[in-house]
């Protein structure tokens, strides 16, 4: 049963300024209404993750690795409940949300994982040595230590595995760090069914209660007041440019800035060359379509763009595409802001000088749903309009027709900073294009070699961010294991006799699969 509650430091927290959610497919309002989160709430719970990390409670990796397996045993036996609220709150269908919770539950297990075997723990000692000339070196040992209380904003189109336990909290848990998470306005009950099962895992590890605090809020004062605290020591963000932009300009303005971690989408370029055209052209449109379409469009990786050559064969291509993404309704968006955002922005973009609307897919007669669109703009045009670069958020693409691969080489040179880039090419083809390889990897963080880039594997090398605009800062990832270290920092201990040195620091005692001693790497006693 829903309360309609914030979960903060481990207690059940009420309010008297409701807000709720509603069906995006037939814009009914939800009960319960929840909670806007005051001032003296959000100062609570910050100050009680303050003393989490003050008291090194998330130092030992053991208890780390002991929590983070408790979220994901405790997430997987709340998916019934989930699902039912989920479908409600978002639109999205029943196995969406047990394909998120596979990915959730995973992603906790494989930082569990990583934590245990003390991968990216960085721990580098250099000996004394009393006779260098001129000056003797003193005896230095670096380890990385956790930032302190993160602030995370979830994801409104991933509830779960960018939600209150998705990627920002796992990664900022496996780091060491204590976390509140503002929950999503648009699925508040997923939020709180997600945050009781973390608040119970944090009890069953034996855990105090300021390791994680749930907080709701509509109003944009809630997001203003977290970020702002002076004992929030970074953010989490996944989410709109407008809304990254935001919490990084509130972060960058405070008396001690903090780091903002905001990945905040992008329009993805596709890149056809002719050879592969000509090979499997309709196979590349229809798997382009799918591409735009799942999930009605609400990824961050949907491609936006797609630019290709004309030729002989480049009208059969666009035709298999307008057919693939016109066969029949697309679904319901996750809310009424976006659906409204999608609408306008297709609108906006159509309207744009030299740009042409190809054609709408249909649309059934849901409060939130999409049709799906295609416009197209010639090379020339894109080049010189910026705006055409504008990610719209939601099932449409834009097709730039080039005259020549050197045309291709600039729309390529003038696109701003992306998640993704991917190029279809035969392998024959692709050998003579180093400068087109090179262009895009200057400007994205992944690039894709005949696919698509829906779908972002959870792993050690993948890497999900972006130069700016599509992240606040392209040498991190918000998926992967090396996510947690966008949440830790280096501290040098100079001098120091063993007896008063962190465990982890003494060579011998170290708990971490490697450490790096006078230049040399040491095999550690991972556990």
């Amino acid at each position: 049963m829903l309360e309609g509650i914030h979960w903060i430091a481990g207690k059940k927290v009420t309010g008297s300024r409701l807000f709720h959610a509603h069906n995006p497919a037939t814009g009914e309002k939800l009960e319960p209404g929840y909670p806007e989160a005051s001032s003296d709430q959000i100062e609570t719970a910050v100050i009680a993750a303050r003393e989490v990390h003050e008291q090194r409670v998330l130092f030992p990796a053991e208890v780390r690795v002991r929590l983070l397996k408790a979220m994901a045993r405790n997430l997987q036996e709340q998916l019934p409940q989930i699902q039912q609220r989920g479908v409600l709150e978002t639109g999205l269908p029943e196995g969406r949300f047990e394909a998120e919770m596979g990915r959730t539950c995973s992603q906790l297990l494989q930082f569990a994982e990583t934590v245990s075997s003390g991968l990216f723990r960085e721990t580098v000692l250099q000996s004394a040595d009393p006779e260098r000339s001129p000056l003797p070196r003193p005896d230095l040992r670096r380890r990385m230590i956790p930032l302190g209380p993160i602030a995370v904003f979830g994801a409104s189109n991933f509830p779960l595995a960018f939600g209150v336990a998705g990627g920002d909290t796992a990664s900022a848990i496996a780091a060491g760090c204590p976390v509140v998470v503002k929950a999503h306005p648009a699925h508040p009950g997923v939020c709180e069914l997600v945050g009781a099962a973390i608040t119970s895992a944090v009890e069953e590890v034996e855990l105090p209660a300021g390791v994680f605090s749930l907080i709701h809020g509509e109003s944009f004062d809630v997001g203003v007041g977290l970020t702002s605290h002076p004992e929030i020591s970074a953010v989490g963000f996944t989410g709109s440019q407008s809304g990254g932009l935001s919490l990084w300009r509130i972060a960058a303005q405070r008396e001690v800035p903090i780091p903002v971690f905001a990945e905040m989408g992008s329009a993805n370029p596709v890149f056809v060359l002719p050879g592969a055209i000509a090979e499997r052209g309709e196979e590349i449109a229809s798997g382009m379509a799918s591409s735009v379409l799942l999930g009605v469009g609400q990824f961050c990786t949907c491609p936006g763009i797609l630019v290709l050559i004309r030729d002989e064969n480049s009208e059969a291509f666009k035709a298999v595409l307008s057919r693939e993404l016109f066969h029949g309704p697309v679904g319901t968006m996750l809310h009424s802001g976006i659906h409204a955002g999608y609408k306008k922005g297709l609108q906006e973009v159509a309207e744009r000088n030299g740009v042409q609307l190809m054609g709408k897919g249909p649309v059934s007669s849901g409060a939130c749903d999409a049709e799906a669109g295609l416009l197209a703009a010639d090379a020339r045009r894109f080049i010189e309009d910026p705006q055409l670069q504008a990610e719209i958020f939601g099932p449409s693409t834009l097709l730039v027709e080039c005259d020549d691969l050197q045309q291709l080489h600039k729309v390529a040179s003038v696109l701003e900073g992306q998640l993704t880039a991917t190029i279809h090419a035969t392998e024959a083809e692709l050998i003579d294009q180093q400068e087109l390889l090179q262009r895009l990897e200057d400007r994205v963080g992944r690039i894709i070699f005949n696919g698509f880039p829906t779908g972002v594997e959870v792993g050690e090398a993948m890497q999900h961010g972006g130069p700016w605009p599509a992240t606040t800062d392209s040498r991190w990832t918000s998926v992967g294991m090396t996510a947690l270290e966008r949440f830790q920092r280096p501290v040098c201990w100079q001098g120091f006799p063993e007896a008063l040195l962190p465990e982890d620091l003494v060579a011998g005692k170290n708990d971490a699969t490697s450490f790096r001693l006078d230049g040399e790497w040491h095999q550690g006693s991972a556990h």
